[in-house]
């Protein structure tokens, strides 16, 4: 089968198309035809060696995707050959509280990935994808989704008429809003550009604000809601936008941090004692567990969700969804088509 490799981790050049031997299941594994996946930034962190330690030269990167059922290894009830399926990247982290161990058994990091025609995941992770939804509406959902998923239901505990903020108009964001909007909330979302925050305003965004037009992004936000802070923060910026997001935040706030892709936090916040004086929850959350993403496929089927996939690159075509990916210039999921189906 043809799979591609990480290589020595030195950036977009090292991924590698290789050709190796077909996976075989064991007990309790499921040996799956990739369909589709989709690119994260986590990919790019652990393409140029910056994601936790170095992997393995060989290693098939590629956290989310949607694939076929070819075999089972023994005792495996739950999937059966020709199931279409899907699970999240901590595949041996499949309800209850997050532990660090999850990171021992990571598809794409620890384990190899879906960027390959095959690969082989424990039977109990899998999630069936439902008939009436698409490759292209499952195979986004399992990172990026189930991640603004676990921020918004189960953190943030989202209800109707709640105010959400999401930072940027990549995967997660663009989710949080979608999400948001299933759940009767409003959404506030920020961009550098114009033309993504008209975008995010057909998809249902009630507030836009431009940040590189208004570094201020938290005072145009109070501007435009009438001084009323965010209820729930999805957090991707990090270090250059936390600050901010403190003064977003309303009064019983959270504020949830998925990513730092503004770059690294600063020794202090200025504004530390408004997590006090507001009662703010701030909560580091890492994707999330198979029950969640059950609840979110399922979610995705009532609504007829339908990810906002921005760029199909072919499976021959990987290197440049990584690089377009790279340039910033997406608005959600860049997707890579594997397999027929």
């Amino acid at each position: 089968m043809r799979a591609y490799q990480i290589g020595d981790q030195q950036g977009l050049e090292s991924l590698t198309l290789v050709e190796r031997s077909a996976p075989e299941c064991g007990s309790g594994q499921a040996l799956v035809r990739v369909l589709s996946m989709c690119l994260n930034h986590r990919d790019l962190n652990v393409l140029s060696g910056q994601y936790g330690a170095r992997r393995p030269a060989e290693r098939t990167p590629g956290s989310d995707g949607v694939g076929e059922v070819i075999a089972v290894g023994a005792g495996v009830t739950q999937v059966k050959a020709g199931d279409r399926v899907t699970c999240g990247h901590f595949v041996t982290w499949l309800d209850g509280a997050f532990t660090p161990a999850a990171f021992g058994v990571d598809v794409g990091t620890s384990v190899d990935g879906w960027l390959a025609e095959q690969l082989v995941v424990p039977a109990a992770a899998l999630v069936k994808a439902p008939a009436s939804l698409s490759n292209a509406q499952v195979s986004p959902l399992p990172s990026a989704g189930l991640t603004a998923w676990n921020a918004l239901v189960e953190v943030g505990k989202i209800k109707a008429g709640d105010l959400v903020l999401a930072l940027g108009t990549g995967g997660v964001s663009i989710f949080a809003l979608q999400i948001a909007k299933l759940h009767g909330a409003k959404v506030a979302i920020s961009s550098s550009s114009d033309e993504k925050l008209e975008r995010a305003r057909a998809l249902g965004a009630d507030y836009t604000v431009n940040y590189a037009t208004r570094p201020d992004w938290a005072a145009a936000l109070a501007e435009a809601t009438g001084g009323r802070g965010a209820d729930i923060i999805v957090e991707t910026g990090g270090g250059a936008t936390l600050s901010q997001s403190i003064v977003a935040a309303a009064p019983n706030g959270r504020i949830v941090i998925i990513g730092s892709l503004s770059g690294g936090f600063a020794v202090e916040l200025p504004n530390f004692a408004s997590l006090i004086g507001k009662n703010l929850v701030m909560k580091g959350i890492a994707a999330g567990n198979r029950r969640m993403l059950d609840d979110l496929i399922k979610a995705a089927e009532a609504a007829r969700l339908t990810p906002v996939v921005d760029k199909v690159f072919a499976f021959d075509e990987a290197p440049a969804a990584y690089a377009h990916l790279k340039a910033g210039g997406h608005m959600g999921k860049v997707m890579i088509q594997v397999g027929e189906g």
